[in-house]
């Protein structure tokens, strides 16, 4: 969901930390999911507080590590040349059994799967996509 289609809330209380690690780590005025999760680590808070920040700051999210958005273009996979990366045998049938029954997979999970057979996250954000897997809810809720 874009930025300017969410409904934000009038008199958020922010964490003065989290604000200023964004802040510093924008790149053109947008924060890239790598970077909203190195604060996530050294702040050692919820991905969903650094996002609902950004949201608050109305600075975007950017350079999704599953390549759905924030690339020129939209999706990051063309720029990656994913599409030229090896596919293990048994990935495609794990998207299809880690989706749930309305074709939907949660974000997390696609991270556990690009974990588990030693590949990209691109990789399994663009095969998930190639296979009509809807990837949903986004931990920073950027979706």
């Amino acid at each position: 969901m874009a930025l300017e289609d969410k409904t934000l809330p009038d008199d958020p209380e922010l964490n003065p930390s989290i604000v200023e690690s964004i802040k510093a780590r924008q790149v053109e005025g947008k924060l890239p999911c790598v970077r909203a999760f190195l604060i996530v680590d050294d702040l050692d808070v919820p991905a969903t507080a650094v996002g609902e920040t950004a949201d608050v700051l109305g600075v975007k999210l950017s350079r999704c590590q599953l390549g759905l958005f924030g690339y020129p273009g939209k999706q990051g996979w063309s720029a990656a040349n994913i599409d030229d990366h090896p596919v293990p045998d048994d990935l495609r049938p794990a998207l299809r059994n880690a989706a749930d029954t309305s074709g939907k997979l949660a974000c997390i999970k696609a991270w556990e799967l690009a974990d588990r057979f030693e590949v990209p996250r691109m990789l399994v954000g663009y095969l998930a996509d190639q296979l009509g897997i809807h990837i949903a809810p986004c931990q920073l809720g950027a979706f």
